[in-house]
């Protein structure tokens, strides 16, 4: 018989398997380390509004975070490595199943159209770089091809992005925020260059999305299995492989109270886990080095896995939209609106902006969610949010001016 959880428990089992409950259980760069090796997922986005998101990611589940730290691991010790579309980071050590990935991603038919029309350009770049080491868009000069959706209109920029898409080359450091690229034999080790079978890619990561994702219906399932590999899966497939799982012990069932998407599939490893926590017992291995987050809340990065695309509707009842790219005009909220985490919900969200050259964290706007009281319980945790979070922006002081409620003002006024 299936275990049926509690919405709350199934809230504490994804927060938790992402890093975020009960509390930050990492610190400093070791820590950092640590939580993308456990599956926390880290997106990369160049927009700095406050701090980038994936620094805004790992500043909510490692203590005394700074940016600096994930450049060392990625361009110093080569710990991990930026990769796709939608830029992740991965551990170095999954290069050779990833290496399976970036070859079905350079087979695409747009891929393959580019390289049959530019491919005396791609040959130049790449024999550029390893004959000069490691390039950037702006060490070549190129003519314009506006045709396709690529990011640069430079040819010699997309012949770059298409050597890193194929794994040819591989993210060597930053200039700013842009990419320099060296070839994939000077960036990861020789034991890790080589290529894995696709069956075996496959499998790897049938069973990784559940580390990302804690638990999936089998329809979720069969979408993001399909998109990380980047072929298509058709019913059938899913259906044999997620039945072959369960079979071999590696895969069970579970379901959400009052929830329509049931059954849903958790790794069986987890199920320990689960029942203690549907007990009420908080996992040894989640124990938090400072405060929980029902001391302390947590500003959610705008692009993070448990809230972002919809998935706040379903596991917090809170309807979250990352309006950056909306115009003003069509705004229910604000330009860079963050979710904030209280003990296993999301409470209310905020719009921040952070005025550097007078290091000041302006609130344009703050809105509580229904039935939320500012008890003092709430008002203690809130503070001491903001207080983290300012001393990681190094911001010395805030303008609550904007925010919505006036009490919410007097508050944060009074305390910070």
């Amino acid at each position: 018989m299936s275990l049926t959880l509690s919405k709350s428990t199934l809230r504490q089992f994804v927060l938790g398997k992402q890093g975020l409950y009960p509390g930050r259980r990492w610190h400093g760069k070791a820590g950092a380390a640590q939580a993308i090796s456990s599956g926390s997922v880290v997106q990369v986005d160049p927009l700095n509004v406050i701090a980038r998101n994936h620094d805004l990611v790992l500043h909510s589940r490692v203590l005394q975070y700074q940016p600096k730290y994930l450049d060392e691991l990625l361009y110093a010790e080569r710990k991990f490595f930026d990769y796709g579309g939608t830029v992740m980071i991965q551990p170095m050590e999954e290069l050779p199943y990833w290496r399976v990935v970036m070859a079905r991603k350079q087979n695409e038919p747009r891929r393959v159209a580019f390289a049959a029309e530019h491919g005396e350009t791609i040959e130049m770049v790449l024999a550029a770089v390893e004959a000069q080491g490691a390039l950037g868009t702006r060490d070549f000069k190129g003519v314009s091809n506006k045709t396709g959706s690529f990011r640069s209109s430079k040819v010699t920029s997309q012949a770059l992005y298409y050597l890193w898409i194929a794994g040819e080359l591989m993210t060597h450091s930053r200039r700013g925020f842009d990419r320099v690229y060296d070839l994939r034999d000077r960036i990861a080790p020789p034991d890790l260059c080589h290529s894995v079978s696709a069956d075996e890619a496959d499998d790897f990561f049938a069973l990784k999305i559940f580390q990302y994702y804690g638990t999936l219906s089998r329809r979720s399932w069969r979408n993001v299995f399909a998109g990380t590999i980047e072929r298509k899966v058709d019913p059938a497939e899913a259906v044999a492989r997620l039945d072959a799982f369960i079979k071999s012990g590696r895969v069970t069932t579970i379901n959400i109270a009052d929830s329509k998407e049931n059954p849903r599939y958790v790794l069986a490893e987890e199920m320990p886990m689960l029942e203690s926590l549907q007990a009420g017992r908080v996992p040894d291995s989640w124990r938090t080095i400072e405060s929980t987050t029902a001391d302390e809340m947590v500003f959610l990065a705008p692009l993070e896995i448990v809230s972002t695309r919809g998935r706040a509707l379903f596991l917090f009842d809170f309807e979250y939209l990352w309006e950056v790219y909306k115009p003003q005009a069509k705004r229910r909220w604000g330009y860079y609106t963050l979710p904030i985490l209280y003990g296993d919900r999301l409470v209310a969200r905020m719009d921040p902006k952070l005025d550097r050259p007078s290091k000041t964290l302006i609130i344009n706007g703050f809105w509580l969610e229904n039935n939320i009281n500012l008890d003092e319980p709430f008002a203690r945790a809130l503070i001491q949010g903001l207080r983290r979070f300012m001393d990681f922006l190094e911001a010395e002081s805030i303008d609550t001016t904007g925010a919505v409620s006036s009490e919410l003002r007097a508050l944060v006024s009074d305390r910070l």
